[in-house]
């Protein structure tokens, strides 16, 4: 498991000034836009350009074009990081399941980082496009799928997203405000290893058992993209939070008790950070009161919220036992993330 983030990185207070611009050239606004930013809590967030470059960027086609640029490097590094750390070669590689909602490319990216990085010309792809800041989850879900089917593979869940090159110029209205606050750029990659491979490798790490999709009804305004020849002019709803307050107790409860397991039994919660109101509607709703989302908070505020690679730099850290210490053997943790549809993805894993 590997992070990357985009090289270019600022505080929340000099964004705000520069993107303030962006989405209101006239002024209009200022203060209001100042006081959303404020309200996410982001301290600092990695962009994809310098930030005088966002004012000038000409239409949607030149906007993509930086996208499959930036994309690649950071692909590649992410990709290249996640091996290293796991002390494969990129031949190894069996399955690359690529996701993101910020740019497209044909080939897709990771068609392009075959060759860059050396995997196999007969390694099998899947890009998906459209899962949104859900594909974290979703794509270690699916990727767990696959391998249960293929024990002895290898196989790669890629996510890049460059949620700032879709921010709408002169647009101040609240969902594009708010998206100009909240969304950051990066990449991460993960590998995981079909159980009799890695029983042969020796490796470990945590497993994952079980995983729960799930589709809300009459949400489908509640968050995605409008497209038009600007771009991606984002679809954002105030009611995400209560969405997750009438069904997302309900929902974690009954998937853990298929598993014996209560709330209260989860050792690690690694959730999305979709937001301030979003995981506080997250806590209420599952009884989190103390502390259990540090490190989703930890992360919203160093990085802000990078869509579907959010979650992955969340279980990252949540291995790495940022804040909370390297989980013991045999705990249980559930990762979880929320996007268009509206859908939720829950994934059981165990230490």
């Amino acid at each position: 498991m590997h992070g990357e983030l985009a090289e270019h990185r600022y505080a929340q207070a000099d964004i705000t000034r520069a993107f303030s611009s962006v989405v209101s050239p006239s002024g209009a606004g200022a203060e209001v836009i100042a006081r959303i930013h404020q309200a996410t809590g982001i301290e600092h967030r990695n962009l994809a350009l310098p930030l005088e470059q966002y004012a000038c960027l000409r239409g949607f086609g030149e906007a993509n074009d930086a996208f499959i640029s930036v994309g690649l490097r950071l692909g590649e590094a992410a990709i290249a990081g996640a091996l290293e750390k796991a002390g494969l070669a990129a031949t190894d590689i069996d399955l690359v399941l690529a996701t993101s909602v910020t740019g497209i490319a044909t080939p897709s990216l990771d068609a392009r980082l075959v060759g860059r990085l050396g995997l196999r010309p007969d390694v099998k792809r899947v890009p998906v496009f459209g899962l949104g800041c859900v594909a974290g989850a979703a794509g270690v879900a699916r990727v767990h799928d696959y391998l249960t089917g293929h024990p002895d593979e290898i196989a790669l869940l890629l996510s890049v997203e460059l949620c700032s090159l879709t921010i709408q110029r002169d647009d101040a209205t609240m969902p594009n405000v708010v998206a100009s606050g909240l969304f950051g750029d990066g990449a991460a990659a993960v590998i995981l290893v079909g159980q009799a491979r890695a029983a042969r490798l020796g490796l470990s790490g945590p497993q994952v058992i079980d995983s729960r999709s799930r589709m809300y009804p009459e949400t489908e305004r509640t968050m995605g993209w409008d497209i038009s020849e600007r771009g991606f002019q984002v679809v954002l709803s105030a009611g995400v939070g209560d969405v997750v307050s009438q069904y997302l107790h309900d929902d974690v409860s009954a998937f853990l008790d298929e598993h014996a397991l209560a709330i209260d039994e989860v050792g690690r919660w690694i959730c999305h950070p979709g937001g301030p109101r979003v995981l506080e509607a997250v806590e209420s709703s599952l009884g989190l009161a103390g502390g259990e989302l540090a490190v989703t908070w930890r992360s919203l505020a160093a990085i802000g919220n990078l869509s579907s690679a959010s979650v992955l730099h969340v279980l990252r850290d949540t291995m790495d036992g940022c804040g909370m210490g390297v989980p013991a053997p045999g705990t249980a943790g559930v990762m979880l993330a929320m996007g268009p549809g509206f859908c939720a993805e829950l994934v059981l894993l165990e230490w």
